[in-house]
């Protein structure tokens, strides 16, 4: 049974209010079978690849990392790992997420993380003026510009996707 979610202010949507950051948010109603890009596309009417999904991984040599990808795409261990300075990149365990970043699966966003971890953006976003990601809640999301998402995650946008 899908749930409508109850809205309040995310760590992410103060953040990017704070900064005066124009957004726009979408509200849809989540459930734990449909928390992936596929669904939210659906719902939302948006073409998959303009939603981006938040990954967190794990540097041997850096620790946590974050990348943004298209829902439609896979990201790429290797390319991860040369790019953030790390021989070697493995996917923070789903267990850790929220003890790492502060969010939960299906509304990790990354804005507002507990700590400013080395973000990674997928190059495909500079395809579009703006795209969609997690706003910090499940069943919550905001579309913003790629650069100012760059800019309140220090970022690179970078090839990391397969």
């Amino acid at each position: 049974m899908a749930k409508k979610s109850k809205v309040h202010k995310t760590n992410a949507m103060r953040i990017v209010e704070q900064k005066k950051l124009p957004y726009k948010q979408y509200e849809f109603p989540w459930s734990e079978e449909h928390l992936g890009t596929d669904s939210v596309s659906e719902l939302l009417g948006v073409e998959e690849k303009r939603i981006f999904k938040t990954l967190v991984a794990v540097g041997n040599k850096t620790g946590p990392i974050v990348a943004v990808i298209p829902g439609n795409t896979e990201l790429d261990l290797k390319k991860l790992a040369k790019v953030s300075g790390n021989k070697k990149v493995d996917m923070l365990h789903l267990r850790e997420l929220e003890e790492t970043t502060g969010y939960i699966r299906g509304g990790c966003s990354p804005i507002g993380m507990k700590k400013l971890f080395p973000t990674y953006i997928g190059l495909e976003a500079e395809q579009y003026p703006a795209i969609i990601v997690s706003a910090g809640q499940r069943g919550l999301q905001f579309e913003l510009a790629p650069k100012d998402i760059a800019a309140l995650t220090r970022a690179k946008i970078v090839d990391i996707t397969l």
